[in-house]
């Protein structure tokens, strides 16, 4: 018991220090890893030990999650490089013409669309920094602007292949079941940003005009478009993956190959030697901008590792059997309820700590494995949304010169229910 008290203690610092920035998630979560395989008993050398377990072992645990996510980069930044994201952007832009719903709707789609491939704060900027304007050039409020950005946001990483790869790896759920469910969470949250749209739009009272475009609009539209067919980049790994059971990371080098095709066959502003030089830097980029992902990956692989090691599992399993519901209603009540704790790299942050949690429960067999996967990435929505610590949240809040603090108000109350029906969902699904 004792010992118990002390590795929840240690949960409970460890989240404070991160909530008050006194810690980030890569310094805090070894140290979480370290100190509960400490308490918990478990030997620090030896087969079993901490030392080829937790450090070694939890390095290499979710590695197909970092080739996915390499990989998912390197195409992310291919989009990026060969104008193609932009060229989604600026389509839909232009496909709304005078009318600021259609065009606020268009880019929502077209938003979503560029993030089930790219990633990275880099990606964030690039593509705000066109989107963001737009809308607020056809009346849309900064604020509104860029809280619509991160609902599309969301409903692209819902469906980006490299996050398939990390809940599969985290849960030892089947790729299908992980699919299955981030469709239904994509319509979800789609639902819930049209929602949102149309409530701001009438709160607001955007104006049906079209305002008279702004330099940084035109600047940031000053560009040579991709080909069309490029344009199906991002679709390309998804079908295969779906349609034809392709595995993660052929599918996406699938794409990378149909990016370089059409762009060297019907992008003539583009040669052959450059394009090869693209390609090589895309690679590069795509390494700089999954580096947090994979560094992520890896301190919570150590973290998964730890509280998997038999005397962790011995320790906390009374209390965790107590803690965690095992029925419908219960296990409904407990995620929907508790969605805000996926804030701040809380318990309920598959991302986070939550990640360590999770594997926790699944090997313990308190709750089917997909009920645990489906309620983890439920409550992601909170966390990908609205976190103000996030980076890309930051970054958005200032350059519309507000703070992560106002927008988490502003769209707390939509993301929550929106974690509450899905964990609805997914609780009529699984039990």
């Amino acid at each position: 018991m004792i010992r118990t008290i002390l590795i929840f203690a240690l949960f409970i610092v460890m989240v404070v220090l991160m909530m008050r920035g006194k810690l980030t998630f890569v310094i805090s979560l070894p140290l979480l890893a370290l100190g509960v395989a400490i308490i918990a008993g478990a030997p620090f050398l030896g087969e079993n030990g901490i030392m080829a377990q937790v450090f070694e072992g939890g390095v290499t645990r979710m590695a197909s999650s970092y080739a996915a996510l390499m990989i998912s980069a390197w195409l992310g930044a291919m989009m990026n490089n060969t104008g193609i994201s932009k060229t989604i952007i600026k389509t839909a832009a232009e496909l709304g013409g005078d009318r600021p719903l259609l065009v606020t709707l268009l880019l929502t789609v077209a938003v979503s669309l560029v993030y089930t491939t790219i990633s990275g704060l880099g990606g964030v900027i690039m593509i705000a920094s066109i989107a963001v304007p737009i809308m607020i050039s056809v009346g849309v409020p900064g604020l509104v602007a860029i809280c619509i950005f991160l609902f599309a946001y969301a409903i692209g990483l819902t469906l980006n292949l490299s996050n398939w790869a990390y809940f599969s790896s985290l849960t030892g759920v089947s790729i299908g079941d992980v699919q299955l469910f981030a469709w239904i969470l994509c319509g979800l949250t789609a639902v819930m940003c049209l929602v949102f749209i149309l409530f701001q739009f009438k709160r607001e009272g955007v104006k049906l005009s079209w305002a008279a475009p702004n330099g940084q609009v035109e600047e940031a539209l000053n560009f040579e478009k991709a080909p069309a067919i490029s344009l199906l980049t991002p679709i390309v790994p998804i079908v295969l993956v779906v349609a034809f059971s392709w595995t993660i990371v052929a599918a996406l080098f699938a794409g990378i190959a149909y990016c370089f095709i059409t762009t060297a066959i019907f992008n003539r502003q583009i040669t052959l030697t450059r394009l090869l030089g693209l390609t090589t830097k895309s690679a590069i980029d795509g390494v700089n901008d999954g580096a947090l992902g994979i560094l992520s990956m890896v301190v919570i692989g150590m973290l998964s590792a730890s509280l998997n090691l038999a005397e962790v599992i011995n320790t906390i399993s009374g209390t965790m059997e107590l803690i965690v519901p095992s029925s419908q209603i219960p296990y409904i009540l407990f995620f929907a309820l508790l969605a805000p704790l996926a804030l701040y790299r809380g318990p309920l942050n598959i991302w986070g700590i939550g990640a360590g949690l999770s594997t926790v429960i699944v090997g313990m067999g308190i709750l089917p494995a997909t009920a645990v996967m489906c309620g983890f990435i439920a409550c992601e929505r909170m966390q990908v949304i609205c976190d103000p610590t996030n980076s890309h949240n930051v970054w958005l809040a200032n350059y519309v010169g507000t703070d992560t603090m106002t927008v988490l108000k502003k769209v707390f109350p939509f993301v929550w229910v929106l974690c509450a029906i899905a964990v609805v969902v997914s609780g009529f699904m699984w039990f």
